[in-house]
């Protein structure tokens, strides 16, 4: 039990060490340096990775441009981290925008779930009228009325018609 142990401390403690590195880059080789120290100056900024804060390579001097003339041209403006202000403005925009696009989901699901039942009902209503069986329907007074032949037609015509328009 003792050696697994001490194996868990060796690696816990080689893992901090790995943690403290600030430095990270591809040596020639292509393996990854870790390292608390910034890497020779023959590594290419290309092949740095990981740099502490305010160190970060110039990749413009390796592309033979000069950063003093760059840094004339377009003066960069003074980047402030956010307040906490800001960044709470910001996740409150994100959610309103993501509540408003799941609004909007949930309310195009919703017609097309009715749209789906108006189709199948113009289709089940369309296979009554050509079945041939007697049709009744109601008037403005309430009274029964069976529709005949004309009447029949008529309603399987503009049934049709609907179903073409509309449940493609």
């Amino acid at each position: 039990m003792k050696p697994a142990r001490a194996t868990v401390a060796t690696m816990l403690l080689a893992a901090c060490t790995l943690a403290h590195a600030q430095w990270a880059w591809k040596d020639s080789n292509g393996r990854p340096v870790y390292s608390d120290q910034p890497p020779p100056a023959s590594v290419p900024a290309a092949r740095i990775f990981k740099a502490p804060r305010g160190h970060t390579p110039d990749l413009r001097q390796q592309m033979g441009q000069p950063a003093a003339q760059e840094a004339a041209v377009t003066p960069a403006p003074a980047k402030t981290a956010p307040t906490l202000a800001d960044r709470d403005a910001a996740y409150e925009r994100r959610r309103a925008a993501a509540a408003e696009q799941a609004g909007r989901a949930a309310d195009e699901a919703k017609a097309r779930a009715q749209r789906a039942a108006s189709c199948d009902n113009a289709r089940q209503n369309q296979r009554a009228l050509e079945g041939g069986g007697r049709i009744v329907r109601y008037n403005d007074k309430g009274e029964r009325e069976i529709l005949g032949d004309a009447q029949r037609a008529e309603e399987a015509r503009r049934n049709a018609a609907a179903l073409a328009e509309h449940c493609k």
